[in-house]
This record gives C-alpha cells, structure tokens and sequence, in this order.
C-alpha cells in the first residue's frame, strides 16, 4: 500500500478515536492490517470500508456476503487476480466491476481494460476479503477437479500408469528416511502424483511446477507458455509428494540441501512420455519442476512452424549452404531447440554426417548422432566440439554457445567446411551478432562465419473453437504499430473462451520469426564495428521484419491478439 494512502487512513482512524498506540500494535503484527482492526473490534468492517472509499474515492464493496458469479471471476485469470489482489464481482454490458484492494493502481485498471476489452468500474475491498473470495471460488474448481481424478485413476479402465524406475539406495544410517520412503509409495500419495501427472498430459500442459510454501503446497501448469493454478494442498505431504518424485526419476531420496536432476517415464494412450525432472530446496521444501517431453506433439516439419514466406525461403536458403553457421534466438521456451530440430531433419539424409552438442538431449532424433553434454565429468560444449571435428562431420549442432571458448571452436568450424547450428540469448536477431563480438570473436570472423540469425518467441493462439470478431479500440492498436487508419479498418478476433480452451481463450501456440541476412551491407557494418541499433535499421532497410512486424501479420491473419503481441514483442 502507498505509504501516503496509509497516513490517510491512519489520520481517519485517529480521528474516530483509535489511538495512535493501538494502530501501530496492529501495524507490527504478522496479520493483514485491516482484518486486524477488525478482529480487536478497533472498527466495524461497514465503517472501515467508509473511510477507503473516502480515501481512494470510488464506491466500496463489502465482500464478505457477497455471493460471486464464476463465469464473472473468470474474465480475470487467477494468476492475475492473485497478484494484483482484485476480483471480479459483476458484469453491466461493456462495464467490468472489478473489487480491488488497490483501485489508485491506475496502471492495472488501464491493463486490465486493454486485456479483456471492458471498462474498469474500480470498487475498494478489503484485501483479506479478497483472498478468501479467490480461495473460495478456485478452491472449490480445485476439489472437485481433482476429485474427479482420484475416482478416474480408481477405475480398472484408466489407461494409464507411471513405470516406477529403479529406486536410489537408501543409506541405513539416515533413521528417517525408511519412513519418508514408506509415505512414498502409500496409496494416496501415489493417486495424487499420477493424478497430477495425467491432468498436466490432458491439458497439454510443457511444465509441472510442484512449490512448498508455508502454509500449501501448490500445483500449477504451463499451458501455452502461461503459468495456472490448478491445485493446493496441506503443507504436511510435501515431503511425500517429493519423495514420490524422486523414486520415480531415480533421485536420491537422502539429499534434501542440494538440486537435483533426473528423468522419470509415463505410459500415456500407448505412447511412451518423457520427463526432465529438477529438484531445488527452498525455504519451506524442495520445489519440484517438470518439463514435459511429448514426442507425440513435436511438430518438426520446418513448413508447419509458422514462418511467413521470406523468412522461410531466407532459412531453406541458408540450410542448404555447404558451411557457414546459423543461429537461434530467443529466451527459454520460445521453441529454439525445435527450429534446430526441424532444420536438421530437412538436411537429415544418408548421404551427410549430422552431430549434435545438448544439454540436456531432450528428443532423440533417428540418423542424428546426438551427444548429452556431462559437466561433472569435464565433457562441456567446447570439449565435444573439439572431438566432433575428429569424427568426419558435415552438420554441427551446438545446443548453446555459452562462452568465447565454444563460440570460437564454433566459428572456426563454420569457416572450414562445416554447417554450424547453435543458440544465444539475445533479445534480437541483430543484438546476436554484437553478442558474439562481447564474447572476444573477431569481427571478420564473425561476418565470414554467420549465414542467418533467427529471433524467435512464441504467443498463444486463439481458440478455434470459440474465436468471433472483435474490434479492440483504436489506441490499442496503434500501441501494437498499427497507423490509426490501418487500425479503424483491420478486423481483429479473440477467443470468447469455452471448454476446449478452459475458458481461457487460446489454444496452441503460434511462432514469430525475425530472420536477419547477412547480407554485403550488414557484413560491411559488423566490420566497421556499428552497435546493434545500426545493423537493425541497415537490415530493416533492406526487408528484415521485426519480431512486433510479424506479431502485427499474425493478428492480421487471425491467429493471435494484440495483448499477446504486446506480451512477447517489443517496438525499437
């Protein structure tokens, strides 16, 4: 809360009569300072609820009876409502009333306004109010969700089972660990794990995050590249829960202080599905990661990952070059290692020597000899690459260039003979380039070697089950780039929300490429040293589309939204 709007209240509750000494009792206590008051009955809820809505000056809302409409609280993912502490509690055509425990937060309101396309009607509620409103209604979605699935996985009929691997041995010494080890694999931890697992596959969800905190374990899903709540738990079966996954990756159930990495395997409609699993203490517990790894779902038609035409023709164009490197762009989960993928599945013939660097080897590739990077033991990227040049190869794959070392071994192989694949973090294609040149590579060196770069980030995709028309306003568009005359006549959709989405809108996710040339003008600027912002505007100049050029197409198309755009792109 503003430091000022609470001198204000404070003023207020002074002047009801409320010492000073009392307010500042209330203010040292680990509890919400308004329920505080509430409960040592300094103020009744009705009164205090006057002196906010005096104080923020919009009406105020008493939560406490209130009874909320699901669909209503829906507008607004949990995610969202948790934390900004806000609720949705009525719907009057346009107009969104929306109870917030902080309504001077105009950043939020205006946001919120962009992102669900209604008119913010701000009401003051009290934030613990608003906690217990949010816990009632996703607590209750919860319970039943996964009631449901206890029951399924009770049934003779449920298809699918976690193959439990070899256990870790346990250290007789360590007293506690035999019980820890019992709780494991008790029936309801074991119903819980396998639900948690066989919900997160059908809702085709790439990560599991399993956190202890101190008073809930909480289970949440990445779907689509956005984090839901999906369930909570008492904090009591934590240790369970992460003892049951540890067995089942071959983890060593003893070691709670360090992080641990490891691999477990569901059978899921015939199909055999793997696991990356991450193990970290935290305060309260080891938080549990997983990342899903579906083969199933792998799309690696490089024609199918939803490049426009030039930026296509440019990558076929650069695939097909006898040498030279290539290189993927973009944060973690943005689909590089699938662009790699792709690319050299196009060029995965009997007639070349393809190998691949990674860490970790997510998917295995027929005919590509794929090598799992093992730092405990010194087999690190440039170590590997250096054995690769002894092994006859036509095609390199580098899974990340992390330091000058491997960038170099990298180059050089490009300039003798070889293609060469890898990734960097940078924000764009043409930051990729100064990136190298940080990492101490020549500049000649760096525009004789570099055929393409790629940035790339990934959005969701509307529904399209439930996609319908939708004109957002003009302002909104123009933030996205669009020319305000471009922006009254272009139609725009968005998904309304339904059950094939959850409610959520989007379904799938769509790529945005921004693929930059090497071409003699950008090379000629890499060796007069030119920053990145310069290699930018020389490249747009001369056709490069930027990330928030291809996000604008995309809504054009009807793929996506310009929250998502906006979400994932930047304008420069």
């Amino acid at each position: 809360m503003d430091k000022a709007i609470l001198q204000q209240i404070e003023k207020k509750l002074t002047e009801l009569g409320i010492s000073p000494e009392k307010i500042e009792k209330i203010k040292k206590t680990n509890e919400d300072f308004f329920e505080g008051l509430i409960k040592n009955n300094l103020i009744s809820e009705e009164a205090l609820l006057q002196i906010l809505s005096q104080v923020y000056g919009v009406p105020s809302v008493n939560l406490k009876e209130l009874t909320l409409n699901e669909d209503i609280v829906k507008i607004i993912p949990q995610s969202t409502a948790e934390k900004n502490m806000l609720l949705p509690i009525g719907r009057i055509g346009p107009n969104l009333k929306l109870a917030m425990a902080d309504p001077s937060d105009l950043q939020t309101i205006e946001r919120l306004r962009f992102s669900t396309g209604f008119k913010i009607e701000p009401y003051v509620a009290l934030p613990f109010r608003i906690k217990q409103k949010l816990e009632e209604v996703y607590g209750k979605i919860e319970e039943d969700f996964f009631s449901k699935l206890r029951q399924e996985l009770l049934t003779e009929k449920e298809a699918t089972e976690i193959e439990d691997l070899e256990e870790t041995p346990i250290k007789e010494n360590v007293v506690s660990l035999d019980n820890l080890k019992q709780l494991a694999t008790q029936a309801p931890i074991v119903k819980l794990v396998n639900a948690i697992v066989l919900e997160a596959l059908k809702r085709g969800a790439s990560d599991i995050h399993i956190e202890p905190f101190e008073k809930e374990l909480r289970i949440r899903y990445r779907i689509d590249g956005v984090l839901y709540v999906v369930g909570k738990y008492s904090p009591e079966i934590k240790d369970a829960v992460a003892a049951r996954f540890k067995v089942l990756s071959n983890l060593d159930i003893a070691e709670k202080r360090l992080p641990q990495d490891g691999r477990m395997s569901v059978k899921y409609k015939g199909r055999k599905i793997d696991f990356r699993v991450s193990t970290l203490p935290t305060v309260f517990g080891e938080k549990i990661v997983l990342r899903i790894l579906d083969k199933g779902n792998l799309q690696l038609d490089l024609s199918k990952l939803g490049l426009e035409d030039r930026e296509y023709k440019l990558l076929m164009k650069a695939i097909k070059a006898p040498y030279g490197m290539i290189l993927v762009t973009g944060p973690t989960g943005s689909g590089k290692t699938t662009t790699l993928y792709s690319s050299l599945l196009t060029v995965n013939t009997p007639e070349v020597n393809i190998m691949t660097a990674e860490d970790p080897v997510e998917y295995n590739l027929y005919g590509i000899n794929q090598v799992q990077i093992k730092h405990e033991i010194g087999l690190d990227f440039a170590r590997v690459l250096r054995a690769f040049l002894r092994q006859d190869p036509d095609i390199i794959m580098v899974g990340e260039i992390r330091d000058k070392e491997t960038a170099q071994i990298a180059v050089e192989s490009a300039l003798t003979g070889h293609l060469v694949f890898s990734t960097l973090h940078t924000n764009d294609a043409p930051s990729t380039v100064t990136r190298l040149l940080d990492m101490g590579i020549e500049a000649f060196l760096v525009s004789s070697s570099v055929l393409l770069v790629i940035a790339q980030r990934l959005a969701r995709k509307i529904c399209p089950k439930c996609k319908e028309p939708y004109k957002y306003p003009i302002e909104v568009l123009m933030e996205v780039g669009f020319s305000k005359e471009e922006a009254a006549t272009i139609q725009t959709y968005r998904g309304k929300g339904c059950d094939y989405c959850n409610g959520t809108g989007y379904k799938g996710r769509v790529g945005f490429y921004e693929v930059l040339e090497m071409s003699h003008k950008v090379r000629d600027a890499i060796l007069k040293g030119k920053t990145s912002d310069d290699i930018r505007q020389i490249a747009i100049l001369e056709g490069m589309r930027t990330l928030r050029d291809i996000g604008r197409i995309k809504i054009i198309k009807g793929d996506t939204t310009p929250e998502e755009v906006l979400r994932v792109t930047r304008e420069y």
